[in-house]
């Protein structure tokens, strides 16, 4: 069993920032399965049911923290020890500045890179052995050379301009997670991490 997390922030004047990706792609990979409407449980919005993947069907929860990005490790705990879901099996979908947009690739572990999600996640969980999506965003063209304040970036709106890679990356991110459910993050990652940039694809 899988908890598949999105991360993201609550409410409608966020919903298309590029902070949101996580909430994108597991929305996108609820309607792809018909999996039931969401609901509100233990602080985040969930939904549960099978995905279809290349080995077969895999039970899986999804969910999307409804606390603020940097407090989603709550809702997180909450859902993985009601549903007794082991921290190897939690798989978290993120933003990821460090990454050109239009690149998707999964990883193993590892630190929160100030990631106030991430960091939310292994405070609460006690550790960061999850598996993770990342999404790349990019960093802010504008931003003066080492520059360490993203907000103004992450907290706006993807141009109209990157709709159709907007819609690839999260296509990638779904096909991503259904290999992790299918073989597990090792073989994922060998199977996708040489996924060429969207966006200039």
């Amino acid at each position: 069993m899988w908890l598949v997390v999105g991360l993201g922030n609550p409410g409608g004047k966020y919903e298309r920032n590029r902070h949101n990706i996580g909430f994108m792609v597991v929305d996108e990979l609820a309607r792809k399965h018909d999996l039931p409407a969401w609901s509100h449980k233990l602080g985040g919005e969930l939904t549960s049911g099978i995905i279809t993947t290349e080995r077969g069907r895999e039970r899986a929860h999804l969910l999307k923290p409804m606390e603020f990005m940097n407090l989603s490790g709550f809702a997180v705990q909450r859902t993985a020890a009601f549903h007794k879901v082991d921290v190897e099996n939690i798989l978290v979908v993120h933003d990821e500045i460090d990454l050109d947009f239009g690149i998707v690739r999964l990883k193993s572990g590892g630190g929160h890179g100030g990631h106030n999600g991430l960091r939310s996640m292994i405070d609460q969980l006690g550790g960061n052995g999850f598996a993770r999506v990342r999404m790349g965003i990019g960093r802010d063209p504008k931003a003066p050379p080492g520059a360490k304040d993203a907000a103004g970036w992450v907290l706006s709106d993807f141009p109209q301009a990157q709709a159709q890679t907007l819609t690839a990356v999260i296509k990638a991110g779904c096909e991503d997670i259904e290999t992790v459910l299918a073989k597990g993050i090792g073989p994922a990652m060998n199977q996708h991490n040489s996924r060429p940039n969207l966006a200039t694809a």
